[in-house]
């Protein structure tokens, strides 16, 4: 057998049929397009600082991303498309917004892009993108009025949240993150709760500066400054004396689950309303954002935002049942291990999860799909539930068994899902992907509260299986701060527009 080598110039390889013309045409276009991309960042950064304007990519974001990033973000489109996408369809695009008079949207160049592409009315693209952005276009564009935002508590989801309020921030969000609120622990507090905000083992680094006010007892993460208060109990806080006013207080402790717990935090002055960041208890609203957050009262002082399987299923169980309908299903949770658990054999109060997190499955149970009925009562009754946690430390997978009105095939389940995350109105939070290699990891930092797996549908008749991937970390937060930016009345318009 012949072997290749490489030679000298580390460009050639013996026996290798493609020409060195082949190889420069690929390195040119790539450069070509890594140019064009450094191009486009400057742009996406003043849409988004100056017009709030916040740029993506098939619900990828492009804010605050590298070249590769971007390049990545278009690549990512075979994915949901016949074709790819190229960053010279996408260029044209940002550049003619840039010069439009419009403010304050989600705006999603690639899915425009393949629309103009797609387009045979014989427009050009300024008339094209006037057409489109119509509800945008000399609309009377008013500041946002800013919004307090507390965290109370500073665990996992806490970072995450802190993470995506200070870069959104940025670009005039309208959500300002003005306190934290903790327990003062052992040694210099206020370091250990920057450092773990600055560096996280799944997440990676903070994307930009931190740096900590000792006198002040405070932390400032990319020019926001975020006052770190310590106290036991939340009626025993005046935020008023920090100048925080009618504020949102997201709680991600978990302490308190009622009504009765959580309306402390309004005993507090300043505060007007408190978002919980998991399945509330008694007559509390679960809103899964994006099915149920338009039951969502002016009245509702407490809310809260479900668990993180809750809203990973709720949606993909809301499309399936409007197609298909639902006669009755299963849901089976493989979730990653959670700070609940012991990391070494210990005594624990819950039936099995005393055994070691990292070195076991253990079968436990869930809620999750009883709790769907909170938010989608149609299908009241119809869910079973168990759960096994798995010894990885974030992305879980829900595995839905569902019993169907009508006999379908995994093709059309598949087409149709695509559809939806491309196209419905829970675009946000289904998220679809078809590749034979994907694995766990590759959804870390996914913003979807849900992906389905398409390789793994299984179709047999009425009977139907999906497999739905979800960070149960980072695409859980961002469903809180959606319904966050709902009650306090910061919402962006998205577009394209549902046709």
């Amino acid at each position: 057998m012949r072997h290749k080598f490489l030679t000298l110039n580390s460009t050639l390889f013996e026996g290798d049929p493609v020409s060195q013309d082949m190889r420069d045409a690929c390195l040119q276009d790539w450069m070509e397009r890594e140019a064009i991309a450094e191009s486009m960042i400057p742009l996406i950064g003043t849409l988004y600082r100056t017009k709030s304007i916040v740029s993506s990519v098939y619900g990828r974001p492009v804010i605050n991303r590298s070249v590769i990033d971007l390049l990545k973000a278009h690549r990512f489109v075979r994915h949901m498309e016949s074709e790819e996408l190229s960053i010279h369809d996408t260029f044209p695009i940002l550049k003619a917004i840039a010069d439009m008079d419009i403010a304050r949207a989600h705006i999603d160049l690639g899915k425009l892009a393949v629309a103009f592409r797609q387009d045979d009315s014989g427009r050009d693209l300024p008339a094209f993108l006037a057409d489109e952005l119509s509800g945008l276009v000399g609309q009377d564009q008013k500041d946002l009025e800013n919004r307090d935002v507390i965290l109370y508590g500073f665990g996992r989801i806490g970072r995450l949240l802190a993470r995506i309020l200070i870069e959104k921030e940025g670009g005039g969000n309208g959500l300002r993150l003005r306190a934290i609120v903790v327990r003062r622990g052992k040694g210099d507090d206020l370091v250990k709760r920057a450092s773990l905000l600055r560096r996280d083992s799944v997440h990676g680094t903070f994307r930009g500066s931190i740096s900590i006010d000792h006198e002040n007892e405070a932390i400032i993460a990319n020019g926001t400054y975020i006052k770190i208060i310590y106290a036991n109990n939340p009626a025993e806080i005046d935020y008023t004396q920090y100048g925080i006013n009618n504020a949102l207080v997201i709680d991600n402790t978990g302490v308190w689950r009622d009504e009765a717990g959580l309306a402390q935090h309004l005993e507090a002055k300043g505060t007007a309303r408190v978002l919980l960041t998991a399945p509330g208890k008694g007559d509390l609203k679960n809103i899964v954002y994006g099915i149920n957050n338009k039951d969502i009262e002016g009245t509702d002082k407490i809310l809260s935002a479900a668990s993180c399987t809750t809203n990973a299923i709720t949606p993909v169980l809301k499309v399936m049942n409007d197609k298909f309908g639902i006669e009755n299903g299963h849901v089976e949770t493989v979730h990653s291990y959670t700070n609940d658990q012991n990391l070494i054999d210990n005594y624990h109060s819950g039936d099995r999860r005393g055994r070691s997190a990292p070195l076991n499955m253990v079968i436990t149970e869930t809620g999750a799909a009883s709790a769907v009925a909170k938010a989608l009562p149609e299908l009241k009754g119809l869910l079973s539930g168990n759960a096994i946690r798995v010894p990885t430390p974030n992305v879980s997978m829900a595995i839905l068994s569902l019993n169907l009105k009508s006999d379908t095939t995994a093709e059309e389940v598949n087409e149709y899902l695509r559809d939806q995350a491309l196209h419905s109105s829970v675009r946000k939070q289904i998220d679809w992907v078809s590749s034979p290699e994907v694995v766990s990891t590759d959804f870390v930092g996914n913003s979807h509260a849900g992906i389905v797996d398409a390789k793994a549908t299984i179709a047999n008749g009425n009977r139907v299986n999906l497999y739905v991937w979800y960070d149960n970390e980072f695409g859980y937060s961002r469903q809180v701060v959606r319904i966050a930016q709902q009650v306090c009345g910061v919402e962006y318009p998205t577009y394209p527009a549902l046709g």
